[in-house]
């Protein structure tokens, strides 16, 4: 079951669901932007992006040594600011992660909670894709989600920190849960360090 924006709030205020900070405001306001759709959340683009550079490496996932290592190896770091944000060009990909930390404890109780990080559809009219095959937050998780951006539009798409970037969709999970946490949990990087 996908939960509406006042179950979202709900599951906020009893700590199944852990949005850091908190999108505010929680219900409309006459002059600002309200982060609550009937069923998902915004989320913001972190400051920090990380740009893969072209070389004459490779990537082999099978290789030791761990994919974040690789990708910060062979990646040019950029921040942006309100007065340079970033020009994603036609065909390029990045690195991004959501300005909030997100946590789906599973020791708060039960319904457990899951999510899903989606695009927006006015971003994705432009061309600009927020995830690709990877949207899925499982119960347990805590961090800031990565954002596996790329522009495949006809026009650049100018990057701005704490833009509205990606929704939260978040979701019911049946059952026990056995945890099983990700390479990636607790990241604090883009690249997922």
């Amino acid at each position: 079951m996908i939960l509406s924006n006042v179950e979202i709030q709900r599951a906020l205020d009893e700590g199944r669901l852990v949005i850091e900070p908190e999108p505010l405001p929680r219900r409309p306001e006459a002059g600002r932007y309200c982060p609550y759709d009937t069923h998902a959340v915004d989320l913001r683009l972190f400051r920090e992006i990380m740009v893969p550079q072209p070389g004459p490496y490779h990537y082999d996932v099978t290789e030791p040594g761990t994919l974040s290592e690789i990708i910060a190896g062979h990646s040019q770091r950029y921040t942006l600011t309100d007065d340079e944000p970033y020009p994603l060009r036609p065909h390029q990909f990045l690195l991004g992660r959501t300005l909030e930390r997100i946590e789906l404890p599973i020791d708060k109780g039960t319904p457990h909670l899951a999510a899903r990080i989606e695009g927006k559809s006015s971003r994705a009219r432009c061309g600009l894709l927020v995830h690709f095959t990877a949207p899925t937050v499982h119960p347990g998780w805590a961090g800031p989600l990565t954002l596996e951006m790329i522009n495949l539009g006809a026009m650049t798409i100018i990057l701005r920190p704490a833009m509205h970037i990606a929704q939260l969709v978040v979701e019911e999970v049946r059952g026990e849960i056995l945890p099983n946490p990700s390479a990636f949990h607790e990241q604090s990087t883009s690249e997922g360090a």
